[in-house]
């Protein structure tokens, strides 16, 4: 849901899976050239924008309440498996609004605050579904008019992910093809309703130092198997066709990654494989109810917090959103 009451926006951010990710070469950017395919999912964080009286951009952002409350690890508290918040000056949030201000030559400022429910560090998209939301938010506020194009132009320049959620906010839609650095976007329709569970551990990982260590693929492996499953809405062959080209980099840095595949195959699920760059790792499962029950087996190993999720349209964002005049 969005709303504004002209001054101020709510939007909710959703997080993302990798369902396939292979990573073709480096680039003469220093980024790496990728195809990925990426499913928004419903774990949501909440961003409120508004505008400040003065220049001044300030950024707050907490944890939902009651998310420490719910498990506990092998370590104890929850909150190592969250992940930790950056300060609000390298929130690439507080970053996509100050460029956009910048490029924009305004003067213009805003108050935002967030509330995650998407843990950090963890190839699951919530600091770029925030920032692509925030872009949108102060587009519409500030009353700048860009075009998701130009917006989508500037995005690609501040993360990989961020065009992935402006792209699948604008059409509604669940699922795209990422290519290049991330911002050739083809959008899925008619796509497959997953249930999933997913598992973030106590660690997480640097994006960079496991592309860093990923070696591109000699013979890339093939989307279309995958795609072709999600289109006729065959959940076991999409679970047979789940592939990330960075889980093995990011196995040698961190123990966590298979300890939760070796988790996840003993269970009686479709398919499994890291998020992103990680530590995130997630399954594929039959049903709602199939996927909650094993939920609650994984809970009872503390590898990590454990949640479900299932395939869900990013947010649809319409300008000007559903304006009720601050009541």
């Amino acid at each position: 849901m969005n709303q504004t009451s002209g001054d101020s926006v709510r939007v909710d951010c959703s997080a993302k899976l990798n369902l396939f990710l292979e990573v073709l070469g480096k680039r003469d950017d220093g980024f790496h050239e990728i195809e990925t395919l990426m499913s928004a999912v419903s774990l949501y964080d909440t961003l409120y924008f508004s505008r400040a009286a003065t220049g001044d951009i300030q950024l707050s952002c907490e944890w939902a309440a009651g998310l420490d409350a719910r498990q506990q690890t092998s370590a104890g508290a929850l909150s190592g498996c969250l992940g930790e918040l950056p300060p609000p000056d390298q929130n690439i949030v507080w970053k996509a609004v100050t460029r956009l201000r910048q490029e924009a030559g305004i003067d213009a400022g805003a108050t935002l605050r967030i509330i995650k429910r998407i843990p950090a560090m963890a190839g699951l998209g919530g600091a770029s579904s925030n920032a692509a939301a925030a872009l949108l938010a102060a587009n519409d506020v500030w009353q700048l008019n860009w075009s998701r194009k130009r917006l989508a132009r500037l995005a690609a320049e501040l993360g990989c992910d961020i065009p992935f959620f402006l792209a699948a906010r604008g059409r509604g839609a669940a699922m795209a093809v990422a290519r290049g650095r991330g911002e050739q976007i083809e959008a899925l329709s008619h796509s497959a309703k997953l249930h999933f569970v997913i598992v973030r551990p106590p660690a997480g990982l640097s994006t960079p130092e496991v592309y860093r260590a990923c070696q591109p693929a000699e013979h890339p492996v093939g989307l279309s198997r995958l795609v072709g499953a999600l289109r006729i809405g065959n959940p076991i062959q999409v679970g047979a066709s789940l592939f990330n080209r960075l889980q093995s980099a990011a196995s040698q840095r961190s123990p966590w990654i298979e300890r939760m595949r070796a988790a996840f195959n003993h269970l009686d699920c479709l398919g499994h494989a890291m998020s992103g760059s990680g530590t995130s790792y997630f399954g594929i499962f039959r049903s709602a109810r199939h996927a909650a029950h094993h939920a609650v087996r994984l809970r009872s190993t503390r590898l990590g917090y454990v949640f479900t999720a299932t395939t869900a349209p990013v947010p649809c964002h319409v300008t000007g959103f559903c304006r009720h005049n601050g009541k």
